[in-house]
This record gives structure tokens, C-alpha cells and sequence, in this order.
């Protein structure tokens, strides 16, 4: 039974934690401005996706960190930026302790103080997001 309590303590923890960071995401991206609508939070996994209106997820938040969808064009950018990726690495399931890149790159450190370079980063990443989403879109259409 402690186990348990513990658990939920910590449980709850993590989504405060998680809930206290993406009131400061949504703050720090306000200025995206309305042709892109209002920034969502959608909790998930332990973490939160980043949306903004009814686009897709551009963003990942995992440990009070906010990493941001890319392609190979971008993932260059942000590497020159000092940024690294999100990698996880599940306890369980067939790919138990193998690390698994997935597609999400963390928003370069400075870009945290200054809302416009973090807006130019996440129209970067909303770029590649919507156009991963068309692509899938257009993949599932020819089959």
C-alpha cells in the first residue's frame, strides 16, 4: 500500500510539474500570433504535446523541457544552436533499454528568455509538423 501512495505522490508531482511548465510554454509562445490560433497543452505519456490551434504537434514538454518536432534541415539548425535531442528509452516491451530517437529536438537554451526567437523556432517546427502531416496525408491516399 505505500508503494502505491508513493507513486501517486509522485504522479502528481510530475503533472504539476508538467502543468506549471506549460502555462509557461503557452506564455512564452503567445506571440505565434492569431493566424496560427491558441497554443494547447495536451497531456500525454508522462509529458504534454504542443499544438497550436487545430495544426499538429509541433512540441513535446517531457521533464519540464520543451523539445520541438524537426527534419533533417532543422535538427542541423538546432544542432549549430548547442540543442540535443529527445530520446527515449523504454523499461519494458520489445525495445526495452534501447534508445529511440523521436523526432523532437529541445529548444535552444537562450531561446527560453526571448519569446521571439522561441516563436521563430516553433514556426520552424510547425512548418515540419504540418508538412509531415501532408505527406502521411498524401502516403495514405496512394495506398
Amino acid at each position: 500500500m505505500r508503494l502505491r501512495g508513493e507513486r501517486h505522490h509522485r504522479a502528481r508531482q510530475s503533472r504539476a510539474c508538467v502543468s506549471g511548465f506549460s502555462d509557461f510554454v503557452s506564455e512564452l509562445l503567445a506571440g505565434l500570433g492569431p493566424e496560427f490560433g491558441p497554443i494547447r497543452v495536451k497531456r500525454m505519456f508522462g509529458g504534454a504535446g504542443v499544438y497550436v490551434g487545430e495544426l499538429p504537434m509541433f512540441g513535446l514538454i517531457a521533464d519540464d523541457v520543451l523539445y520541438l518536432k524537426i527534419d533533417e534541415a532543422l535538427k542541423a539548425e538546432l544542432a549549430r544552436a548547442g540543442s540535443g535531442p529527445f530520446v527515449w528509452t523504454p523499461a519494458r516491451g520489445p525495445k526495452a533499454g534501447e534508445a529511440i530517437d523521436l523526432g523532437y529536438w529541445r529548444l535552444p537554451e537562450e531561446a527560453l528568455e526571448e519569446p521571439e526567437l522561441a516563436c521563430l523556432w516553433a514556426r520552424k517546427a510547425i512548418g515540419v509538423a504540418v508538412a509531415k502531416a501532408l505527406k502521411r496525408k498524401k502516403q495514405k491516399r496512394e495506398e
